[in-house]
């Protein structure tokens, strides 16, 4: 399809411009009918988040969302430019991507009066029609709405003249979508600055009145303990919102689960094969589920899914380290793995306690809880019973992260009970995976005070007596 490249052909060509959220009712509405996926990516939303967007669309509203770190808030935001249509006609050289057929910059009704039905025409894609600033007290009104260039002041022009002036950010994003994170942060005159912009449609640039009557859809990000509490945004602003929508962390262990596996890197290494049981994956997204709930934990930034990622990432990285140095081709991660987490979890956590060496106890305790929650879901009361009558007396099995695995299989052949439980955890009953399950089975019992456990320069002994 070739686009019209003169005002004059663009009117030949019947096209109608509309407003940007008139742009994303009407691709909201279509997406809707052909039950297409609005926000792919987007994991346990469907029923609580994704509903509010799409009324907001409906109803012509900004948006701010509210909500601790690592709930998809900018994500979000940056998908919402797909409700944007492919591409719009702007007057060619424009800085603020004025409507050929109601420009509202000197410079473009200039060009329309000397040029009518010859004024050429560009195309602005979707993807230049969204713009993101984050807010911080540095941020100044020449940032987002824009300055006198000396430049072109010293080219001859007036002070007053608005050729003079160098757009910033907001007018930029003319007939898009202009978002501000963690909005919160803004200083209050800058904020004074952005609602008189929105609200009044003018601004003063050094003393100078500009008209600026533009088409853009604001949406923002905040903390709710910034947004509430504190009460750091102005009341015109807030009020300047049509739609605040919370955010929230994934309801469910599988929703998180789903989460990690679509965000983690992945591992992919020429002569490793990567397995992760399910248990152990569990485990990793029951640490942040359990974080959650804790009450010595401060809430107030939450505790995101990144951390989740990054101690998912950790585990299978210490896994592979592991293969590694035992020549061995299979990398599946074991319960022994989870001693690296802490380096991962510090500064992710903030805890309502002032003294630092309580942190690596506090880690572990997490950790601990997480493994008994999924132990006790795995596996129902008594499921052990004659493992137990196996291992007594002076019988113990003793584990470390660099135990290899063909060690971990001989061990367990003893005992037919253990090995039985811990095969039906794997999808395969390889040396390595039996590893794995053996040790989470262990380590359960020892947790649930079945068996006993001792720990020495990295090595863990179980066994049933002192």
């Amino acid at each position: 399809m070739k686009f019209p490249q003169t005002l004059a052909e663009l009117e030949q060509s019947g096209y109608q411009p509309r407003s940007v959220k008139a742009e994303l009712q009407a691709n909201l509405i279509e997406k809707i009918r052909k039950g297409r996926e609005l926000f792919p990516g987007i994991i346990g939303y469907d029923n609580t988040v994704i509903p509010e967007i799409e009324n907001a669309v409906l109803s012509g509203h900004d948006i701010i969302f509210l909500g601790e770190r690592g709930q998809a808030k900018t994500r979000i935001m940056r998908s919402l430019i797909e409700l944007l249509d492919a591409s719009i006609p702007v007057i060619a050289g424009c800085e603020i991507n004025d409507n050929p057929f109601k420009p509202i910059c000197k410079k473009c009704h200039a060009a329309l009066d000397e040029h009518k039905g010859a004024t050429r025409i560009a195309w602005l894609p979707r993807s230049r029609r969204y713009a993101e600033k984050l807010a911080t007290p540095d941020v100044t009104i020449a940032d987002l709405i824009g300055d006198i260039d000396p430049i072109k002041v010293a080219e001859g022009r007036y002070l007053a003249d608005e050729h003079a002036v160098h757009y910033g950010l907001v007018p930029r994003t003319n007939r898009g979508i202009f978002s501000i994170n963690e909005i919160p942060d803004l200083h209050e005159k800058i904020q004074v600055g952005l609602f008189n912009l929105l609200e009044e449609r003018d601004v003063q640039i050094r003393g100078y009145q500009v008209a600026l009557p533009l088409d853009i859809c604001i949406v923002a990000t905040a903390n709710p303990e910034d947004y509430t509490s504190r009460g750091r945004i102005i009341t015109p602003l807030k009020d300047r919102f049509g739609a605040q929508i919370r955010t929230h962390y994934p309801a469910t262990l599988d929703e998180e689960c789903a989460i990690v596996r679509q965000e983690m890197n992945r591992f992919q290494f020429d002569g490793f094969r990567v397995t992760l049981p399910e248990f152990m994956e569990k485990v990793i997204v029951e640490i942040s589920q359990t974080a959650r709930r804790r009450s010595e934990i401060n809430h107030s930034s939450g505790i995101s899914v990144r951390m989740t990622i990054h101690n998912m990432e950790t585990l299978i990285s210490n896994a592979l380290r592991r293969a590694i140095r035992l020549n061995e081709q299979e990398v599946i991660p074991r319960i022994s793995d989870l001693v690296h987490l802490p380096a991962t979890m510090k500064g992710k956590i903030e805890w309502n306690f002032a003294e630092n060496h309580e942190e690596e106890g506090k880690i572990a305790a997490l950790i601990r809880d997480a493994v008994q929650k999924i132990f006790r879901e795995t596996f129902p009361r008594g499921a052990f019973e004659p493992f137990l009558k196996q291992f007594s007396g002076e019988d113990t099995l003793e584990v470390s992260e660099c135990t290899d695995s063909l060690s971990y299989a001989e061990k367990i052949e003893r005992y037919s009970s253990l090995r039985e439980k811990a095969a039906g955890l794997v999808d395969r009953s390889t040396p390595a995976a039996l590893a794995s399950a053996a040790e989470f089975v262990l380590e359960g019992l020892f947790i649930t005070g079945r068996i006993l456990k001792e720990t020495h320069d990295h090595h863990t002994r179980y066994g049933t007596k002192p």
